[in-house]
């Protein structure tokens, strides 16, 4: 890795070079225009600024031949990938057949945003994956291809995408409901693929990258979705062009999606538009949002209800276990349904009434955590998820499984409480305020 840095000598700011992998060996010797040739040749990057972008379907046969033949004519200095550094090593080691143990952390990823972006990841892998089966090549294929052989004419490989965790939580939280419904129906159509539409997703895909298709779909995408459209493509066209700023005084070829190309030559025809990397590469806490406000006051509602209940000599006795049972039930009963095992639904039951009035606590996260204990939840879970082609697949993925019992528990829960609010704390409203 390199953390150099130069200067633009127009507005003496600096760009920060990306995470650069040292691949440089001279002693290596290669031919790669005849490769049957007995003769072999050093092959010296040439040492002159220049910059080629490469514009790829990321599930293009033709795209790996164009990157192929690119970098092999222009013998780069640096080549520059689409890809952050936890991308492109779960590529290595896909390719390697490594799996990597890492304690597993069910709790963390189970609680708010983790949970969601887990679930996006995991859909667009999925997604992408059965459609690369379709035309026969493996996602992310380009950009391997630009790695091998970055290393047969000596030059580096340069990361220059922003962190996908990052890019996921800053597109999440930029879009809107509807934005977030439309997104999560379009993904789900994604997997229903048939026989009949293969041909056609194979000639869509080389379509694509034809610069008129770009950019209606780029403009389509922007229309349809603006929060999406930001984060996903436009934030990422001004931090690979700071990236590729950084990178101006080598000999270097680019290799990105199709749809990045225009953006990324707009932000470095004009530099000084390029924010700075740490505008765009951290996420926002959310803003309180009325829903929250209302999550928020139901809880003190219902405490200052049974309080003013029993000052007026109401009996309260009643309404306590009334409201026990409905939060408790519906959790109860949300958690067996969605499949979760007898202990991790008597959980459920039991912390449902209390986690309706704490604020920041669900029931669903401890009945989740009950069943992945239960389930032996680990690595190989997380990884499947993104590996399935049917419901029937994913439910046989003990992590989903787990999932299921978390949102199962929580929808049960707060229908409970609907009913609570109904039988118990109406009445109290008529009693105290004579409604």
């Amino acid at each position: 890795m390199n953390d150099e840095n130069i200067t633009n000598g127009d507005t003496r700011r600096i760009f920060n070079k990306p995470p650069i992998i040292r691949l440089y060996n001279p002693t290596i010797t290669v031919n790669p225009s005849e490769e049957e040739s007995d003769e072999e040749e050093l092959n010296e990057p040439i040492r002159e600024p220049r910059l080629e972008i490469v514009p790829t379907a990321h599930i293009s046969k033709d795209s790996v031949e164009k990157v192929k033949e690119v970098i092999y004519e222009n013998r780069p200095e640096i080549v520059a990938i689409e890809l952050d550094a936890g991308r492109f090593q779960a590529l290595l080691d896909k390719e390697n057949g490594i799996q990597r143990k890492e304690e597993f952390d069910l709790k963390k990823m189970l609680k708010g945003s983790n949970l969601i972006v887990t679930l996006v990841s995991s859909f667009l892998s999925s997604s992408q994956r059965k459609m690369g089966e379709e035309v026969g090549v493996d996602p992310g294929s380009e950009m391997l291809e630009a790695y091998h052989i970055a290393r047969q004419v000596n030059a580096d490989v340069a990361l220059i995408d922003r962190n996908i965790q990052v890019t996921l939580k800053r597109t999440i939280n930029g879009m809107s409901l509807r934005e977030k419904l439309t997104f999560g129906w379009e993904l789900l159509k994604s997997f229903f693929i048939d026989d009949e539409m293969e041909e056609d997703l194979k000639e869509e895909v080389e379509i694509l990258k034809q610069e008129d298709t770009i950019k209606e779909v780029m403009e389509f995408f922007k229309q349809s979705s603006p929060g999406g459209y930001n984060a996903l493509v436009h934030e990422r066209d001004a931090y690979m062009a700071y990236n590729l700023k950084s990178l101006e005084e080598h000999n270097v070829v680019a290799v990105v999606g199709a749809g990045h190309k225009e953006g990324i030559t707009t932000y470095l025809n004009n530099p000084d538009t390029i924010p700075e990397l740490s505008t765009i590469n951290y996420v926002k806490e959310s803003r309180i949002s009325i829903i929250q406000v209302i999550l928020y006051l139901i809880p003190v509602i219902f405490i200052v209800l049974f309080i003013m209940a029993f000052m007026q000599g109401i009996n309260i006795q009643g309404g306590i276990v009334n409201y026990i049972l409905f939060a408790g039930v519906g959790a109860f009963l949300g958690s067996l349904l969605s499949g979760s095992k007898i202990q991790s639904a008597i959980v459920a039951f039991l912390v449902a009434p209390i986690t309706v009035i704490h604020p920041i606590l669900a029931a669903g996260w401890f009945s989740g955590l009950v069943e992945g204990k239960l389930r032996h939840v680990g690595w190989d879970d997380l990884h499947g998820l993104s590996d399935f082609d049917s419901f029937r697949d994913l439910w046989h993925n003990q992590l989903f499984r787990v999932i299921l019992v978390v949102i199962g528990t929580n929808l049960g829960c707060t229908i409970g409480v609907l009913l609570t609010i109904n039988n118990v704390f109406l009445p109290y409203i008529h009693s105290i305020f004579g409604i």
